[in-house]
């Protein structure tokens, strides 16, 4: 570390200006990190959904199935197909972390492995317009701007952490003149497949960054970056279709619109606003409290963003070119939809309402304000003391900013909320649902704590609860005398065998779900009764009744895995295409 501290007025060779460069991001991101690892787990808003998540993906692999699709946990082990409708990478992720690593660790693991991604990705796309140790400083501003803090310390939001790294390469292939379509369509894939909002935001950034390109460059090439858009975006959600067509189509099978909920709509996130707690519920009112103090602070992150945005923009105004057109107008049109203003733009467009937050598009502004810092920075230093001058004002920066994270952002977790805790409730109890993820028909809110595998009771809807998630209270009354004896449980696959003297309904701790396939007696069940809860009731005979209940793969599924297939395929076939085309250009040279 020496070369920190000693300031020789002489240039620097250019092996050793590229190892400065990488410690001085590496560090960056280190001291970025640190907070975890002397304070422990920041337990933020997201945080014990993304363990759950963890969680379930280890069992689910212990248990021998490799790609999940129900979260046994929920819903008090009831379970809901959380897998289904929520990205993959980051569950894979933290699940192969979890395996290998103490579940202390894993946090900072992930969150060390999101940064590495941001930041290496953001020096990738800025030193495509401009020098590497520029490049190397908007990569800096990127990891330690204050919504990236805030996203990993305060919101724990672990999925959106990591489509950090996905939002820097799409704005590259976006703009990048040379042929670019695979890099593209795998982008816009891997970001569908880490975090839809992310995705989303990253689908709708593509527009104005590909009409100011296309506007500002000649025939021949406006033509080539309009295709490569409207080639790369389809492509690549092809790509994604083993996840997304399942996604899609079975969101008529459970409660999707619960995702925007009140205090969850747009309306009541934009820059500034102000929810009025209801004085009818302490639980509303509380939640409506909290709110505002969320918004507050992330209001004031978004003012400190595009202040700093408009600073770059006007001090690389000289620098003017299709890129920082682009970015300019892209960082416009994300301010514009802070502010109420925007509304009718929300609600109109093609899944925007579901982001639920405005101030999610900081994660894009974070990438516009970097690279046009970067753009901004006057000239490029050739000595030792000019370069470890920046280096030092980055690092401190990035000190300030680890002590800001471990003083405001960093949140401590209750007893009930710490890795420990929710390992034991994760094992012993399970969790509350999703309601975004509750079957259609059901509440989730009425499922009972402890309730038994299976019940055999005399009536389909007989010991229900109309109290929210209240303990289960056996009633004798309602109960028929039987055996019960389960001879396969794993979180997508039961099999149990139940006698009975009289018919009845074996009501199984399981959400009904159209993806269940269930037999009695090896007859497929198509049909069965419906409670008020959601739990899956199959009526029995007399006599002894041998129940299997299976996941398994659904049209959809099949559709979307087909899908991928042949987007995998094209992909090959264009990247195969690009490459001969430019070894004979190559050639021609």
């Amino acid at each position: 570390m020496r070369f920190w501290f000693r300031f020789p007025a002489t240039p620097s060779s250019d092996a050793t200006r590229a190892q400065r460069r990488r410690s001085l991001l590496l560090a960056t991101i280190l001291i970025t990190v640190l907070p975890l690892a002397w304070r422990g787990t920041s337990c933020g808003q997201d945080f014990d959904f993304h363990l759950q998540n963890w969680l379930e993906v280890v069992a689910h692999w212990h248990d021998g199935i490799l790609y999940p699709h129900w979260a046994a946990a929920a819903n008090y082990l009831a379970g809901e197909p959380r897998f289904v409708f929520y990205p993959p990478l980051s569950w894979m992720l933290g699940g192969l972390l979890g395996a290998i690593l103490p579940w202390s660790w894993t946090p900072v693991a992930y969150t060390l492995i999101a940064l590495l991604g941001a930041g290496f990705a953001c020096r990738r796309m800025a030193s495509e317009w401009m020098p590497l140790d520029h490049a190397t400083i908007a990569a800096c501003l990127y990891v330690v701007n204050p919504y990236m803090i805030f996203v990993v310390y305060e919101r724990g939001a672990l999925a959106e952490l990591l489509a950090a790294a996905w939002i820097p390469l799409l704005i590259l292939f976006a703009l990048r003149e040379r042929p670019a379509i695979v890099p593209l369509s795998l982008t816009v894939a891997a970001l569908w497949l880490t975090d839809a909002p992310a995705a989303v935001m990253g689908c709708y950034a593509l527009i104005p960054l590909v009409v100011v390109a296309a506007l500002r460059a000649d025939r021949k090439k406006r033509l080539r970056l309009l295709a490569r858009g409207a080639i790369a975006v389809p492509l690549g959600l092809a790509l994604a279709g083993f996840w997304l067509v399942p996604a899609i189509y079975q969101e008529r099978w459970v409660q999707i619109g619960r995702a925007v909920g009140p205090l969850m709509r747009v309306e009541d996130s934009f820059l500034f606003r102000y929810v009025p707690p209801p004085s009818t519920s302490p639980g509303e009112r509380f939640d409506a409290i909290y709110h505002n103090g969320v918004l507050q602070t992330v209001s004031w992150i978004a003012v400190v963003l595009i202040v700093g945005a408009v600073v770059a923009a006007w001090l690389s105004r000289r620098k003017r070119s299709s890129v920082w057109t682009g970015l300019v107008v892209l960082g416009t049109v994300i301010v514009f939809l802070q502010f109420p203003f925007s509304e009718l733009l929300w609600h109109h467009l093609p899944e925007l309402q579901y982001l639920q937050f405005p101030w999610r598009w900081l994660l894009v502004l974070a990438v516009v304000f970097a690279a046009l810092a970067g753009l901004a920075i006057p000239r490029e230093q050739t000595t030792r003391r000019a370069i470890a001058a920046r280096g030092l004002v980055i690092l401190l920066l990035a000190c300030g900013m680890a002590i800001v994270s471990a003083i405001g952002f960093w949140q401590p977790c209750d007893e009930e909320d710490n890795i420990t805790a929710q390992i034991a409730t994760f094992r012993a109890t399970g969790f509350e649902g999703t309601d975004e993820y509750t079957p259609t028909g059901a509440a989730n809110d009425a499922i009972q704590q402890g309730l038994p595998a299976i019940r055999l009771l005399g009536s389909a809807t007989a010991e229900e609860s109309t109290r929210d998630n209240p303990q289960w209270t056996a009633d004798p009354s309602q109960e028929i005398p039987g055996a019960i004896a389960i001879t396969l449980s794993s979180p997508e696959h039961i099999s149990a065998s139940v006698a009975s003297n009289t018919p009845g309904y074996a009501v199984v701790r399981l959400m009904d779900y159209p993806a269940w396939r269930i037999t009695v007696n090896g007859v497929e069940l198509r049909e069965r009764p419906h409670r008020s809860d959601g739990l899956l009731v199959i009526p029995i005979a007399a006599g002894v009744s041998h129940i299997d209940v299976r996941w398994r793969v659904t049209p959809d599924e099949w559709g979307g895995i087909v899908l991928s297939l042949v987007a995998l395929a094209i992909t090959l076939l264009v990247s195969s295409s690009q490459r001969r085309s430019g070894q004979r250009k190559a050639g021609r040279r």
